[in-house]
């Protein structure tokens, strides 16, 4: 079992937020340096569909382990899981997270879940914003010259969530 990595001066993270899906993973990772936030690198992770599932959560767990390892990831932040009207949708979803989450253990990080209504509260200032919202907020804050793909958009939204919560 690795150990968690030791408190970085808490000036700088290097932040992966995690917007998980058993179909689409989003991921995101930023730079905050000392209340200022910046744009690192951002994008999603598809399992392939015909895989039975269990290959696909290897996928996930592979992605973003590539992520963390490429980018220099020094924290994770993930969103939790909301209530589905679907059971196994709900489930599918856990154990896709479960999969990102583990991913960042192995990797020495420590691993932080934000509630979907934080979330949308730390971007948009509203806990019910829709998508579109967050996906416009995030190219402000972030200086973006387009906005990110709608899953990139809320994985980058939980690790500026995170990064706020560095400085309250």
């Amino acid at each position: 079992m690795r150990g968690l990595r030791p408190p970085a001066d808490r000036g700088m993270e290097r932040i992966l937020g995690i917007d998980p899906g058993s179909r689409i993973t989003g991921y995101g990772v930023i730079v905050s340096d000392r209340g200022r936030i910046g744009f690192v690198a951002c994008g999603t992770i598809k399992p392939l569909p015909g895989l039975p599932f269990a290959h696909r959560l290897n996928q996930i767990f592979d992605g973003i382990n590539e992520v963390i390892q490429l980018q220099g990831v020094t924290v994770a932040a993930i969103e939790d899981v909301f209530l589905a009207s679907n059971p196994r949708s709900a489930l599918k979803l856990g154990q896709a997270r479960g999969a990102a989450v583990v991913a960042a253990m192995q990797n020495g990080l420590a691993v932080y879940d934000y509630s979907p209504k934080a979330i949308k509260q730390g971007v948009a200032g509203y806990g019910q914003a829709g998508k579109a919202q967050v996906q416009h907020m995030v190219r402000v804050l972030l200086g973006l010259p387009a906005a990110p793909s709608t899953d990139a958009a809320d994985a980058l939204a939980v690790a500026i969530c995170h990064a706020n919560q560095l400085h309250l």
